[in-house]
């Protein structure tokens, strides 16, 4: 079973779009699957991220990708955690 990579996004958030043309490429080599998680729904994330969306992890919000990053940066930001 894929690994989640959560994207922490919100309602409207088009550099999220950007930021998963970069992702999708990098899913099924790293055995992942994409997990959208809206912020807006948790206080803590909301207090966190809000200005710095769009943001990836793999479930640990101290330890994140934050935007801008392309496939490269991603790529190499996944091999140092998996």
């Amino acid at each position: 079973m894929a690994r989640p990579l959560l994207l922490y996004t919100t309602l409207g958030c088009s550099l999220c779009e950007k930021a998963k043309a970069e992702i999708w490429p990098l899913l099924k080599p790293f055995d992942l699957s994409l997990q959208e998680v809206d912020i807006a729904d948790d206080a803590l994330l909301l207090e966190r991220f809000a200005t710095q969306i769009p943001v990836v992890g793999l479930g640990d919000p101290d330890d994140v990708c934050p935007w801008p990053f392309d496939g490269e940066q991603l790529r190499h930001w996944l091999d140092n955690r998996l």
